[in-house]
């Protein structure tokens, strides 16, 4: 069955080739394609016994742990990437509040910059991080619910 569905996913896009935005992500496409029929097919055969392929289910458990720290390690590189690209001050600003945990005001005290400085710089930073991971929201969200 996960045969057809990735099979009826490449044929979806192949269908649909001149409507897919190729300067977006293909690969995220056609996860979120076979991840949504995969949804389909266990929502539509639930009817059967739940005790069915839980041997195969542990078994290919492995193989899904291998593509989530795969997905996991591609998004971190462009959160990398885009960081990198912010400016200098805008960088600090948003690692000492998401990665050092640090309240607006704590960083403002440390920085010597008002709230509002503080406040404007982590809505272009996490502005920015919206639009370089825009195709990576599906897959993220599904990621980070599975871990």
């Amino acid at each position: 069955m996960a045969k057809e569905i990735v099979h009826e996913a490449f044929l979806k896009l192949w269908e649909k080739r001149n409507e897919v935005d190729t300067s977006k992500s293909v690969k995220s496409y056609l996860y979120t394609t076979v991840y949504n029929r995969s949804l389909n097919y266990i929502r539509d055969n639930k009817k059967f016994d739940k005790t069915e392929g839980k041997t195969e289910l542990l078994e290919r458990s492995e193989d899904w742990d291998q593509t989530n720290h795969m997905i996991a390690a591609e998004i971190e590189l462009k959160i990398a990437q885009t960081l990198d690209s912010l400016p200098e001050k805008c960088k600090q600003i948003f690692v000492m509040s998401r990665y050092e945990e640090l309240k607006y005001r704590e960083i403002a005290d440390k920085l010597d910059i008002s709230v509002k400085t503080v406040e404007t710089q982590m809505s272009k930073a996490l502005k920015a991080l919206r639009k370089n991971l825009a195709e990576y929201m599906t897959v993220l969200l599904f990621v980070i619910c599975n871990w």
